[in-house]
């Protein structure tokens, strides 16, 4: 264990090294380190009003990052929140990291400029099959290239931007590694993190991200990355004109984990609808009784405790084709709300 410390206190001292010089990392507060979760959000354009599913105002995101400059938040690096979780390492409470997905231009136009202003440091998701084509939405390897010399993380999302887990293990290797192909070529480095397009995933793709030797992998569930999290299934916060005002803002970047073991079904692509919903809550939560559920486009979901510690979610109607969110909650302290968030995809 004391080998792992080393090796991480020394990469998050080296990290806060160069956030100073370059200016991209907030400044770490006095408050200790006392937490055990981050939470991770994700953005993916900014100001393009003809794409607002995916679109942030940009008066939103100066919201967002004036509250996160005044609110007592230290945003840290995605890289060194994912190091912290992985050995098991404390991290500043309401620890913030922040992703950003598909290298749109207006990432370079408009996030940047003011991710920068702030000192807050980000990691930004690379299709490369978008970037090679030079679409005109797209940022080019040369604007990326100035990220990275600027200290932005820069990860894999795929080459192709597809629905990975249908495709088989043997397409999604070739597509993963074409990715790594690319940015090795045009950035010089392999990168250590990869996120999932549209959170998609299976059990078999999650262990092909880490048999390939990716650090972390990251979904598009609602969640907070907490102690004993699996590394490979993260959950993030997604934020869009419809889910990016301020009051939801203000309740998501505050919320705390729901930790659980157990959970049912374990692979996200259903055989069955509606699927049996369930886990079991870590014995470190008391509030139970204030558990409440909700299923995306059918609202809160009736529950039913088994013992002491399992819950199981009792469906009144199917899921519907496509991506299906279960999100739940339990008041937790300091006025802070609980938080667990399952995608499960219907073929």
């Amino acid at each position: 264990m004391m080998k792992v410390y080393s090796k991480y206190f020394i990469w998050c001292v080296k990290r806060w090294m160069v956030a100073l010089v370059i200016g991209t990392a907030s400044t770490i507060p006095a408050s200790a380190f006392a937490a055990d979760s981050a939470v991770i959000i994700q953005y993916h354009r900014f100001g393009e009003a003809d794409r607002p599913s995916t679109n942030i105002t940009i008066e939103q995101f100066e919201a967002h990052l004036a509250h996160l400059q005044s609110g007592g938040y230290t945003v840290l690096p995605v890289p060194h929140i994912v190091a912290a979780l992985g050995a098991g390492q404390p991290l500043p409470n309401k620890t913030i990291g922040i992703t950003i997905d598909d290298a749109a231009k207006s990432v370079f136009d408009e996030a940047w400029p003011r991710l920068r202003e702030a000192g807050f440091p980000f990691t930004l998701f690379v299709s490369t099959d978008a970037v090679d084509q030079r679409r005109s939405n797209s940022m080019s390897w040369e604007e990326i290239q100035i990220l990275v010399e600027a200290g932005v993380t820069v990860a894999n999302h795929s080459s192709a931007h597809g629905h990975m887990w249908k495709d088989g293990l043997d397409a999604a290797r070739r597509d993963v590694m074409g990715a790594q192909k690319r940015f090795q070529t045009e950035l010089g480095f392999a990168p250590r993190l990869f996120a999932y397009p549209y959170g998609e995933y299976d059990i078999a793709l999650r262990d092909l991200i880490e048999e390939l030797g990716f650090d972390a992998a990251f979904g598009q569930n609602s969640g907070v990355a907490g102690k004993g999290a699996d590394l490979f299934t993260l959950p993030r916060f997604s934020l869009n004109e419809t889910y990016g005002n301020e009051k939801r803002f203000r309740l998501i970047i505050d919320t705390l984990p729901i930790p659980v073991s157990d959970v049912t079904p374990a692979e996200p692509i259903l055989t069955t609808n509606p699927p049996h919903v369930g886990f079991t809550i870590d014995g470190s939560i008391k509030e139970l009784d204030e558990l409440s559920c909700y299923v995306s486009g059918a609202g809160s979901v009736r529950l039913e405790i088994l013992g002491e510690r399992r819950v199981e979610l009792r469906m009144s109607r199917p899921f519907v084709r496509g991506r299906n969110r279960v999100n739940c909650t339990i008041p937790g302290p300091d006025r802070r709300w609980r938080w667990l968030g399952l995608q499960y995809l219907l073929p």
